[in-house]
């Protein structure tokens, strides 16, 4: 008689690169595998409620392409030729190479390359571990994160904000910059919470009629790259109308009456012409949020990915500053909760072999690095070995020609540790199979919450797979880097860091699974002062000395205005140009993540460019066309969808899509920039101005795979 299959429900948490990191139950099969992926119902902010493709992890982690073996490769780089070989002669050809660049053109002609693709901080950040006691070349982290973080900052001094679960007792709740329905559901799962029980009025503030934007109550759709102008024409409006918490603004906020100067001629017809937004849209935004004081602004990534987005971002947040929504429960501003955890990452990171003289070579700009540019190398010498972990560069980095030119190059080694074979592990001389998040133990915290987490090891990792952690460690051994960190396991690592940052050890988190670390309500709404010197809110913050990670000023910080304003940086469409092109996450994906898995690739169907059927109509482009986008940067062709949630000049193309996936190997990216951001750099990827006209490539251009949008497959001697 077959028995049934034992079947066990365990904690985890998502490890992705998003705000919300759910707090998972897990079914595990007879401890070997793993079945459906629930969300637990005791973590009070992810609710129980999971993405989709999330839900689905069993085919990811079970995926038949999966990595398992060390790999050398055998044929020209990009050919996908590799033979398998064992993992003591991968390290050591890995080892060897690093030491003879570093003979040969010093410590920091090696770098290592990481990102998010796991959020946990053991196998995120244990790379600049072995970074650091060696002296490699140093990471500035631009891709993401940057011109967000530094212009919510700005105002409050600190990355931090009202509980987020205050969301379900707003009377409004403002979306802007993100799309919660493709990216972060919780906060959906709050907004939702408050219309049905209070009569909340959800906003939302976006570039193209998505999801979120479709179960708004008010839908703002403006131009790329305007929202500074919108949020002036609002305060505009709640300083005219009566709207402004004066007693708020004088106790707690820095120029309040110069501010108000400042905005009179930032009427909503000046805001109209820039945003295309009518004056009515205007008004009706700034009474609702002048009447409703418990507004709730969820303020995201998307407007922060523009040459503007940092002073987009601080304007938007000085909104509540303006009504004194901070007072009150369920009102205020928030971006990330990164602050409130106090986190003391030196073991991980090797804080104590950190050398101040070493450079910091800007991530975004990794193919300007690559190809040899003297500014991006701050004149120091040139790359010739790098260990990849946790991204995926040849798909997701802007200026993608550049990037697979340098990728090209023959006298560059490069080591990627990978799940998947992915564009940057075709690239590479060694690729090594890497776990994944139930593979190992780590340590979580939600940027989107307040809760961190302990994702423990359920299952053991498949073929010869091992964590970025063992990786290190090994590497570490070959090249002569010594730390104690490189000796002590995951959960050693994880009980130090927890007890050095002012928690409990890991036992207690065992048994709490998840801990709320939210700060008193005083704190988190700044009731006890902001977070600079004078605990005063800035609405004329000084941007060169703005409390956020940097490498100093980038890019045209000096023509910054000095008070929040529509800062007219972004690429502009012209005469040769005439389209704005965002680049917005899809549903299915996350950045190049899930791009491998059969449902996700089914749901999003093919790589499409969106299009107001006016602007289609007048060149004869219709539904399912070729077409053809170009910029001073490359070009690339996708299909035309005609959707009338876009405004004329305006196109969407929901990313991230392989390159293979495109005719000529040619992905979204290729038209995206790597220019520094003010005013301490960061990627515009929503920012791009482009031409379009109905063109069909080449049918041996066509990936033979496109049907199905797969990878070549490579071809292990």
């Amino acid at each position: 008689m077959n028995q049934a299959p034992r079947i066990e429900r365990r904690p985890s948490v998502c490890p992705h690169d998003c705000p919300s990191t759910c707090s998972l139950d897990v079914e595990v099969i007879d401890g070997r595998t793993i079945g459906r992926v629930h969300g637990a119902q005791t973590n009070r902010y992810t609710a129980g409620v999971i993405c989709a493709k999330v839900a689905r992890y069993a085919e990811r982690i079970h995926h038949p392409d999966r990595l398992l073996h060390p790999l050398r490769r055998t044929g020209p780089k990009g050919s996908g030729q590799f033979e398998r070989i064992s993992w003591d002669e991968a390290l050591d050809i890995v080892a060897q190479k690093f030491l003879e660049a570093e003979r040969a053109f010093g410590s920091q002609s090696v770098w290592p390359y990481y990102y998010a693709g796991t959020m946990g901080y053991v196998m995120r950040d244990g790379i600049n571990r072995l970074r650091h006691v060696k002296r490699y070349s140093g990471q500035y982290s631009t891709i993401c994160t940057a011109t967000a973080y530094t212009g919510f900052v700005a105002g409050t001094g600190r990355l931090a904000g009202p509980d987020p679960r205050e969301m379900a007792v707003s009377d409004c709740i403002v979306i802007w910059g993100t799309n919660p329905v493709h990216t972060q559901v919780n906060v959906m799962t709050h907004a939702a919470r408050a219309r049905k029980e209070r009569g909340a009025k959800i906003v939302a503030i976006d570039v193209y009629m998505n999801p979120t934007m479709k179960q708004a109550d008010l839908a703002l759709l403006v131009r790329p790259g305007t929202d500074g102008a919108l949020a002036c024409a609002v305060m505009h409006v709640l300083f005219r109308d009566g709207y402004a918490d004066r007693d708020y603004l004088e106790r707690y906020t820095d120029h309040p009456r110069e501010f108000e100067e400042h905005l009179r001629t930032r009427d909503p017809e000046w805001a109209s012409r820039i945003t295309g937004l009518s004056v009515g849209e205007i008004e009706a935004f700034a009474k609702l949020v002048g009447e409703r004081k418990r507004s709730y602004f969820r303020l995201g990534y998307g407007f922060g990915r523009q040459r503007n987005g940092s002073i987009n971002m601080h304007a938007a947040s000085c909104i509540p500053a303006v009504t004194g929504a901070w007072r009150h429960e369920g009102g205020g501003a928030f971006h990330n909760n990164s602050a409130i955890y106090r986190w003391n990452k030196a073991l991980i990171e090797g804080h104590d072999a950190i050398d101040p003289t070493i450079r910091r070579l800007d991530q975004s700009q990794i193919g300007r690095v690559l190809t040899g540019d003297r500014e991006a190398l701050y004149d120091g010498p040139a790359v010739t070995a790098m260990l990849i972990q946790n991204t995926n560069p040849v798909s997701v980095a802007p200026e993608q020609e550049l990037v697979k030119r340098g990728f090209a190059r023959e006298d560059l080694f490069v080591c990627v540790h990978e799940q998947f074979m992915t564009e940057t592990a075709m690239m590479a001389d060694i690729v090594l199979p890497a776990t994944m998040f139930m593979e190992h133990d780590d340590l979580y915290s939600g940027g989107g919450h307040q809760y961190y987490q302990l994702g423990a090891k359920l299952i053991d990792p498949p073929g010869e797979c091992r964590s970025n952690h063992e990786v290190i460690r090994e590497i570490a051994a070959r090249v002569g880097a010594e730390h104690r960190g490189f000796t002590m396991e995951p959960r050693e690592i994880i009980d130090w860091t927890l007890r050095h940052s002012g928690w409990d050890g890991i036992e207690h988190l065992e048994q709490q699974v998840h801990v709320d670390a939210q700060p008193s309500f005083e704190d988190a709404h700044y009731l006890n002062g902001f977070a600079y010197p004078d605990g005063k809110f800035r609405f004329r913050p000084d941007w060169t000395s703005i409390p956020s990670g940097n490498n100093g000023p980038m890019g045209p910080w000096a023509e910054i205005p000095a008070f929040p304003d529509h800062w007219a940086v972004i690429e502009e469409a012209t005469e040769e140009h005439p389209f704005r092109l965002a680049t917005s996450p899809a549903r299915n994906f996350l950045n190049s993540t899930f791009t491998e898995t059969p449902t996700s690739k089914t749901k999003e169907g093919r790589p499409e460019v969106m299009i107001h059927p006016d602007d289609a109509e007048r060149q004869g482009i219709v539904d399912g066309d070729w077409v053809k986008l170009k910029n001073h940067r490359g070009e690339v062709f996708l299909r035309a969808r005609l959707f009338d949630g876009v405004r004329r000049g305006v196109l969407i193309a929901e990313s991230v899509w392989p390159n293979a996936a495109h005719p000529y190997g040619r992905g979204i990216n290729t038209l995206t920039g790597a220019d520094q951001v003010a005013p301490y750099g960061g990627a515009a990827f929503h920012d791009n101005r482009v031409a379009l006209e109905k063109a069909a490539p080449d049918p041996a251009a066509v990936p033979q795979t496109s049907s199905k949008h797969e990878r070549p497959e490579p071809v292990v001697g």
